[in-house]
C-alpha cells in the first residue's frame, strides 16, 4: 500500500483529496495545512508520496518541495494547486517535485498521477509537461562544466553512484547496494555536484539522464 501525505490550507480541499485516496486504496499517513509542519511530520510518517499545494500560509510549495527532498528517504512530490503559471510550474520541479497536476484535473487523473508518481514517472497536467521539457533543453544547452572533453572528469566510483542515484535509488539503498558508508556515497554526491557545477539532486539526475546513465 503506497503511503501518501496531503498538504494543502484548504481544510475542505485537503480533507476530500485524503478520502479519495483513502477510497482508492492508499495509506493516508499525515494530512496538514502547513509547511514546516509537513516536512517535520514527513520525517516521521516517511510518506513515499506528498500531494502538496504551492500556497501555504508560512511557506511557499517550493520552499516545501526542496525541504522534503533533503529527506531520507526522500518522498516523491506530486503538486496539486490551481495555478498554471510557469513560473510556478518551473520552480516547483526546479525544487524536487516529480510532476505538477491543476485542481481542475478529475478525481480519475488525480488519483492516476497520484499511482504514476509513486512508481516514478514525471507527471504534468497536458501542456505543462512542454513546458518543462522546454527548461530542461534550455539547462542542457548552457556550459555547465559538463564532463566533455575539456571539462572536469567523474571518478568511476562517482560515475557508479550517479547511475544509481539517477535510477531512483535513495542513498542509503546505493549505500547497500555498493557496500559503502552513507557517508561515503554523500560526499560522492557532493564533489560530483561540485565538479559539475549543479545545485541539488534534481539537476544530478537532469545531467545523469542527459548522459544517458539511467539506463540498464
Amino acid at each position: 500500500m503506497v503511503r501518501v501525505m496531503v498538504v494543502d490550507d484548504h481544510p475542505m480541499w485537503r480533507d476530500g483529496v485524503a478520502r479519495d485516496l483513502s477510497e482508492a486504496g492508499y495509506e493516508v499517513v499525515a494530512v496538514v495545512g502547513e509547511g514546516r509542519q509537513a516536512i517535520s511530520a514527513a520525517a516521521a510518517v516517511r510518506p513515499q508520496v506528498v500531494v502538496l499545494d504551492l500556497r501555504l500560509p508560512d511557506m511557499s510549495g517550493a520552499e516545501v518541495a526542496a525541504g522534503l527532498a533533503g529527506a531520507e528517504p526522500a518522498p516523491k512530490v506530486l503538486v496539486l494547486s490551481a495555478s498554471a503559471e510557469q513560473d510556478d510550474v518551473l520552480a516547483a520541479v526546479k525544487a524536487g517535485a516529480s510532476g505538477y497536476l491543476v485542481k481542475s484535473a478529475s478525481r480519475e487523473e488525480f488519483l492516476d498521477a497520484v499511482r504514476r508518481t509513486a512508481e516514478g514517472d514525471a507527471v504534468f497536467t497536458p501542456g505543462l509537461a512542454g513546458l518543462v521539457l522546454g527548461e530542461y533543453r534550455r539547462l542542457a544547452a548552457r556550459p555547465a562544466g559538463r564532463a566533455d572533453d575539456d571539462g572536469p572528469r567523474l571518478t568511476e566510483r562517482e560515475t557508479e553512484v550517479l547511475r544509481l542515484v539517477a535510477k531512483g535509488l535513495t542513498y542509503r539503498q546505493v549505500a547497500d547496494r555498493l557496500v559503502l558508508s552513507h557517508r561515503t556515497v554523500q560526499n560522492h554526491v557532493q564533489n560530483t555536484l561540485s565538479k559539475l557545477q549543479l545545485h541539488n539532486r534534481v539537476e544530478l539526475v537532469r545531467y545523469a539522464i542527459e548522459q544517458g546513465l539511467d539506463a540498464d
